[in-house]
């Protein structure tokens, strides 16, 4: 790994049109569970000026309204108004029933051995999971304040400290590591989308965003900005209105802002859209579980954790890791000792995440609030493959 470079990840906030996709593809996923926790769904979203386009295929119980769920979700980030919004938007569905199994669907948590080992991949899947000791989440650090600045930004808009911004809008983190170790803020970029009876000029904006946005974000962060940090706010001028009726979006497009802002390699597949079953998903959540143990149990300062499915196979048939250098142990040692205290089969995962149940349990859904603002790395949810529980194990 080099030692001295400049890194540099961005987030976006749940009004910019990727993350408006994602976001109604998972609520359905919940609305889904919520009824059906056996349910099989994948759905995925295409949003333009005026049209939200939803393609989803499903075998399952419930009875759910797709276009209800898209226009509530649309009205909850903040398009009330304008070119785009909740109201009069055009909701486009394409809906593909599956066949029902021919056997009752069993129970994850009441499964032998035998009938794990029976739930094999159903898709080939290369996924990745990573963690470091860049930040209190163990994420690295330019896309953990890159998000801490997204969701500033959306907090300003959502608390009314600054009326005049729409939902959509953009951060980007630069730091430079020396050493091998975060250094110093090089630069901060805000794009925000500003309302179009409600406009500021250049220099309002950058102030208002400084003392609403940055500051707060930074605040408890061992490294802060600098004076000779770069802040670049709204660089190619005004966005007015944003969203939607500005740009395209599309499920699965911000993979990137969903892990680890490329510092490390992530899945090509999608997250968001997808049921539990499908291990392109839930694997990713099982191998950041075991990097983040292995970081935990300071065996590496910094671990990636690399999975290898093939259709029809349960268990992954690769494991492989890299601490990059950092590791008191080799590689092989921290591959083996993963692979003695976590089960990577597809059923396990579910079970041991309870993924088929967590829609019930949390108020306003669970998928949802993964697909915006990292699905790894998150302190404000009580996401599972965030413990640590087995880095005891583990040493």
């Amino acid at each position: 790994m080099k030692q001295d470079f400049m890194f540099t990840s961005e987030s976006v906030t749940d009004g910019h049109p990727d993350k408006l996709c994602d976001q109604v593809s998972d609520a359905i996923i919940d609305r889904y569970f919520q009824q059906d926790p056996f349910s099989r769904v994948v759905a995925e979203c295409a949003v333009s000026k005026g049209i939200l386009f939803i393609a989803a295929r499903f075998a399952s119980l419930a009875s759910i309204d797709i276009s209800s769920i898209a226009r509530q979700v649309i009205g909850q980030i903040g398009y009330e108004h304008g070119d785009f919004n909740a109201r009069d938007c055009t909701v486009m569905t394409s809906l593909m029933e599956l066949p029902a199994l021919s056997h009752p669907q069993l129970d994850e948590r009441e499964m032998s051995e035998g009938e794990l080992e029976g739930v094999t991949a159903r898709n080939q899947a290369n996924v990745f999971g990573f963690a470091c000791n860049q930040s209190a989440a163990m994420m690295p650090l330019p896309i953990w304040l890159a998000h801490k600045l997204a969701r500033r930004l959306t907090a300003a808009r959502l608390q009314k400290q600054l009326l005049y911004l729409a939902p959509d809008g953009k951060t980007q983190v630069g730091v430079a590591y020396r050493d091998g170790r975060p250094h110093r803020i090089h630069s901060i970029t805000l794009v925000a989308s500003q309302r179009k009876e409600a406009l500021q000029n250049l220099v309002s904006l950058r102030d208002d965003l400084c003392q609403h946005v940055i500051e707060p974000a930074f605040l408890g962060e061992e490294l802060r900005p600098d004076v000779r940090t770069h802040i670049f706010i709204n660089p190619d001028g005004p966005i007015v209105d944003g969203g939607p009726a500005l740009h395209s979006g599309l499920t699965g497009r911000k993979n990137a802002v969903d892990t680890y802002g490329e510092y490390s390699r992530h899945s090509e597949s999608a997250l968001s859209g997808k049921d539990p079953s499908r291990i392109d998903r839930v694997g990713a959540y099982a191998a950041r579980y075991a990097a983040k143990n292995v970081v935990a149990a300071d065996l590496a300062q910094a671990c990636e954790v690399h999975l290898a499915y093939s259709i029809g196979i349960a268990r992954p048939v690769s494991i492989q890791v890299d601490s990059f250098g950092t590791g008191t142990i080799p590689d092989t040692e921290i591959a083996a000792r993963i692979q003695a205290h976590f089960d990577f089969r597809p059923a396990a995962i579910i079970r041991t995440f309870n993924l088929r149940y967590q829609p019930q349990l949390y108020r306003g859904g669970f998928y949802r609030r993964l697909a915006v603002y990292g699905q790894v790395g998150r302190m404000d949810v009580g996401l599972p493959w965030e413990s640590t529980d087995k880095a005891e194990l583990l040493r």
